[in-house]
């Protein structure tokens, strides 16, 4: 059954930090901390069922951030596998199509974008409108202008991302309007 926005929410509330694994050692440590999300950022074509299947066990909610899995191309397939071969429960991706083939699966949908510039700011309510995605996040999550510019623009839940140093940033994005900060540092993990 798909997750829906309402369920992530809910999640939320319950712990705002997401956890995002880039290595095994961060995938193990998932299973003694108090987050109920994660965010896959690493592994390959021969090893993402394996790494999902883990953080099941632990009874995480788990979402791949397909544009960063090796051997995959920037193809709708790579979206078809998440589906048919793991327990993900969603995807994170840059690219608007594979957001729109996941919605089409019934993947939960995390569309990222790096805030670098205006022209990106007019960007990201553009796409939002277009594919459609469950959930919106930013990087860097330092930018609470930003992001309460674009809550209040994209009907969206906003999750803020990429250089999360200490607490301070992760209460600056949180008052800022985003409903959850993702981060690989274990420290926030732990807070």
């Amino acid at each position: 059954m798909k997750l829906t926005t309402e369920e992530f929410l809910e999640n939320t509330e319950i712990c705002p930090v997401i956890a995002a694994v880039n290595k095994w050692e961060a995938v193990e440590k998932c299973g003694s901390v108090d987050c109920k999300m994660v965010n896959v950022l690493f592994g390959d074509i021969c090893t993402i069922a394996d790494i999902v299947k883990e953080l099941k066990k632990m009874e995480k909610i788990v979402f791949v951030h397909v544009d960063l899995i090796t051997g995959f191309a920037s193809k709708e397939i790579c979206v078809d596998f998440i589906q048919k071969y793991t327990e993900a429960d969603g995807i994170i991706s840059t690219k608007p199509f594979l957001i729109k083939r996941a919605n089409e699966l019934g993947l939960f949908t995390i569309q990222r974008f790096f805030m670098i510039d205006f022209i990106t700011y007019a960007n990201v309510v553009k796409h939002v409108r277009v594919t459609n995605p469950n959930v919106v996040e930013l990087l860097p999550a330092g930018l609470s202008k930003v992001i309460r510019y674009l809550c209040a623009e994209i009907d969206r839940p906003v999750i803020a991302g990429g250089l999360i140093l200490d607490k301070d940033d992760v209460i600056g994005a949180l008052s800022a309007g985003a409903i959850a900060i993702s981060t690989t540092n274990q420290e926030i993990w732990r807070d």
